[in-house]
């Protein structure tokens, strides 16, 4: 069995990293600060909806967390939490307002972490510094989004950020010793496999603590909606995104966390593809084919 999992699995695994930190089930509850996205002026990225954009509650922190722990306090009973800040561009707003709503998370009981999802070009120094102070506090994770190591590709997107503006961020939170998890996203149009895997090589070598790893998909009323009509990319298969996903995890550090190996689309946005439904399925096979072609995080590293 790998290292690093509880699960059977060949890579480390977030269940595997909470138990062995905690000694108990950690679950992540999400909460929304009604953050936006400063990429919107520019028509945001391709792949985006802009739902995320429109607050889901105008509740408080702790009412929303509340909320959203009832499903879960039914499924793992007795559990330790991780408020997940996700929606949206967290850092980018009023600071005052937005660190006033974080500083809430801090109060509520049996709380071991706080995880906040923004962009590399949406922290500051006051961010930073707030950033540290925070870090002493709680178990803090910064999640930042990538997609992919190529400019050119980040170009196509419109993702808005260069490679440089990810690489000065990562560099500057872990200056800090701030944890740091990124976001990448597999099948993005013309990129190869080889540009995948060089991307997954990237973010070993700026020695990143976690990753997210997506797959590509298709939502209504997106740019990316109109381009796979008129047939301008192709959409990665099935088969063609495990063996992707299998060979990035043979090259990042076995103490690298894997947060995710695939999305959860909204099913009634989605256009394509289909075979992420069934989210446990397509995480079997992955499972499959690392052990048919024993495989195993890092083992690909010199």
């Amino acid at each position: 069995m790998f290292k690093y999992s509880l699960d059977n699995k060949r890579y480390h695994t977030l269940n595997y990293y909470y138990k062995n930190k905690y000694h108990q089930k950690i679950v992540k509850i999400p909460v929304d600060l009604g953050t936006s996205c400063p990429n919107k002026i520019n028509g945001g990225c391709i792949f985006c909806d802009g739902d995320f954009a429109c607050p889901k509650s105008t509740a408080s922190i702790k009412e929303q967390f509340l909320k959203n722990k009832t499903v879960i306090d039914h499924k793992w009973p007795n559990s330790g939490y991780v408020i997940y800040f996700q929606n949206g561009t967290n850092t980018y707003g009023d600071f005052k307002k937005l660190t006033a709503k974080i500083n809430e998370a801090l109060t509520i009981p049996n709380v071991f972490g706080i995880t906040i999802a923004t962009r590399p070009d949406c922290i500051n120094n006051n961010w930073i510094t707030y950033f540290k102070e925070l870090n002493q506090k709680t178990d803090l994770i910064i999640e930042l989004g990538l997609q992919s190591m190529h400019n050119e590709t980040l170009k196509l997107i419109n993702r808005g950020h260069s490679r440089e503006d990810f690489d000065k961020c990562v560099k500057l939170l872990k200056k800090h010793h701030i944890k740091v998890v990124a976001h990448i996203i597999n099948g993005l149009p013309y990129e190869t496999k080889e540009m995948m895997i060089d991307t997954a090589k990237y973010l070993n070598d700026l020695g990143i603590d976690g990753i997210k790893i997506h797959m590509l998909y298709v939502n209504k009323n997106t740019l990316l909606a109109t381009w796979l009509k008129e047939d301008k990319f192709k959409l990665l298969t099935k088969e063609a995104y495990i063996d992707i996903v299998a060979n990035q995890l043979t090259y990042l550090d076995p103490k690298i966390v894997i947060h995710r190996i695939t999305g959860d689309p909204d099913l009634k946005a989605l256009i394509a593809p289909t075979f992420l439904i069934k989210k446990v399925s397509l995480t079997n096979d992955i499972d499959k084919y690392m052990k048919e072609h024993d495989l195993y995080q890092g083992c690909n590293l010199k």
